[in-house]
Formats: C-alpha cells, sequence, structure tokens
C-alpha cells in the first residue's frame, strides 16, 4: 500500500523548485501511507570534494570523531530534526566505504542516513508534510529526486524504517519501494555472512545491499537493476536514485501499481497518476511500464533506454 514517486529534470542548468514538486507529488500518496514519508535528491549545491553526510539522531560527537581521528575536515554541522547533516572533507586515502565504522555506526545506536558529494537523504515516522515544516523540502533543487510513503505491515514505525534507504557505502545511492520482497531473510542472512550491516527489519533495506553487492562485482548500475528481476522474489516496484540517472524496475508480474509519463522537460514516476497530473500541469500521456522490465533514465541524456 506503499507509495513512490520519482523525478528527473531534464533542464539541469535551470535552477527548478524540484523539491516542491517532489512534495507535492508525495502529499498526492499521503493517503497510501501515513506511517512514514521520506525524499532523496541530488541537489544542485557542491561543495568541492566534500561529501554530504546525514546522521541519526544528531549528535555531533561522532562527526567530531573524524577530525580527531585524522580522517578529514567537518564543516557546516546543521541539526534538523531527529538528524545532523555536516559536510565531510575526507583525506585522499579514505574512502566511503569506511564512513559508517568511523562514525561508529551500529544498528540501534547511529545511523549514516545518506552521504555522497550531492545526495541529501530525509525520512520520518509521519506524513509528507512533516519534510516541508522540518527539512524544507519545497525549497531544494536538484536534477533528480525520489519518495515514499510508507504504510508499516511487519516492521517498526520510526524514522529507520521509513524510505528511502541509502545504499550503505555507494556515494550518491539511494532507492525506494512499493511491495515485498519475499526472499528478503534468506538474501539477509547471505548478506550478513559476507559481513553486511543491517539496520532495519525492513525487507526494502536490502535492495540497496543488493545493488551494492552486484555493483562491487563489476556490474552496471542498470545491469544490477535487470539481475533483481531474477534474484529478488515477490510482488514489487523499486526506483534508484544514482548519478548516472533515474532507475525504474517492476517485478515479473506486475501486480503492484505503477506510472509514469515523459515529457521534454521531465520525467516523473508515481504508484497512482493523481501524483503525476498534481505536480506536473499539461497535456501528456501517462503510461504503465510493463511488468519484468527495467527502464533507465541517465541523467542529462534526452533519451531513456529499456533492459530486457
Amino acid at each position: 500500500m506503499c507509495g513512490i514517486v520519482g523525478l528527473l529534470d531534464k533542464r539541469e542548468s535551470q535552477p527548478t523548485p524540484n523539491g516542491q514538486m517532489l512534495l507535492t507529488m508525495l502529499e498526492a500518496l499521503a493517503c497510501r501511507g501515513p506511517d512514514g514519508a521520506g525524499a532523496a535528491m541530488l541537489r544542485t549545491e557542491l561543495f568541492g570534494d566534500a561529501w554530504t553526510v546525514r546522521i541519526a539522531p544528531p549528535d555531533p560527537a561522532p562527526a567530531r570523531r573524524l577530525e580527531q581521528l585524522g580522517l578529514g575536515r567537518v564543516e557546516g554541522l546543521e541539526r534538523q530534526g531527529d538528524t545532523l547533516r555536516f559536510r565531510f572533507f575526507p583525506t585522499p586515502d579514505m574512502a566511503i566505504d569506511d564512513l559508517e565504522s568511523a562514525l561508529g555506526a551500529a544498528p540501534g545506536v547511529l545511523e549514516v542516513l545518506g552521504a555522497g558529494q550531492r545526495l541529501d537523504l530525509v525520512k520520518h515516522d509521519g506524513s509528507p508534510s512533516g519534510l516541508e515544516r522540518v527539512y524544507h523540502l519545497s525549497a531544494w533543487h536538484g536534477p533528480i529526486a525520489i519518495g515514499h510513503t510508507r504504510m508499516s505491515t511487519e516492521s517498526r514505525i520510526d524514522l529507520s524504517h521509513s524510505q528511502p534507504f541509502w545504499a550503505h557505502g555507494v556515494p550518491d545511492l539511494a532507492t525506494v519501494h512499493n511491495g515485498h520482497i519475499t526472499n528478503y531473510h534468506q538474501l539477509r542472512r547471505q548478506y550478513e555472512q559476507q559481513g553486511a550491516v543491517f539496520y532495519t527489519e525492513n525487507d526494502s533495506e536490502v535492495i540497496g545491499v543488493y545493488l551494492r553487492d552486484r555493483i562491487n562485482a563489476g556490474r552496471s548500475l542498470p545491469d544490477a537493476l535487470n539481475d533483481s528481476i531474477e534474484d529478488l522474489d515477490g510482488a514489487f516496484n523499486y526506483l534508484v536514485l544514482s548519478p548516472e540517472g533515474l532507475g525504474v524496475v517492476r517485478d515479473r508480474y506486475g501486480f503492484k501499481p505503477l506510472m509514469a509519463v515523459e515529457t521534454d522537460d521531465f520525467v516523473a514516476i508515481a504508484t497512482e497518476e493523481i501524483a503525476l497530473r498534481r505536480a506536473l500541469p499539461g497535456d501528456y500521456k501517462v503510461v504503465e511500464p510493463p511488468p519484468g522490465r527495467v527502464l533507465f533514465y541517465p541523467l542529462g541524456a534526452q533519451a531513456w533506454y529499456e533492459m530486457v
């Protein structure tokens, strides 16, 4: 019953307030998920070689520890709601894989919600309106974004279990999911045996871990998305945000609703057409992506392609 939305702006050179469009789409789907809401965007702001990092809870001590360990410089500490956002300028030998351990991240202790040169990721337990009240989502600018409204069916209701999920260890990559990954427990045991850390009991979290595993094995992101159709069981749709573009994945059965539209200016994806119509005025055709397919919209390109 959850709702997912995605937005890719083909007009990256223009400072379009895409946060307002994303918020409008999420609010249109609020009835599908009153238990949580979140958004991730590749924001227009750049800070050189810095990583934008957001953690929860909002304790500045772990961020300062990065400097104490000689791993880099921290700037712009900003508490927002139950999160802390800051810029981190790592030393040349610091890999983003090492960030979570350096911060002392652990389930129930501290979670890195998102990290990368452009990614910002916010979420909370509650309606989409809370994202505007706490994080001023409508003022965000960026070429690509995804969002989620959550109805909890199995796992707890809190910030961590809300979506999007960062693909831990992969900069600027995040996912949102609607449906159920029925082989979640099998995959989780497999990845935990390989050293992966899970921060929630939400089956959606395994998608980012899966993609990280496939990318580390040498697969491109579109190829990894295509692999997931065979490797993930269940009825699901999910979206992926990355610097490469916007990915759309539908399972082989197409049980979960998903609608898409492409204009000269935007690509937009949503669980229900009402979210597209409210956010994108104009005369355009809305289509349903075919089951068992991956659509990938490269950032900065005017054409998309379909994986078969």
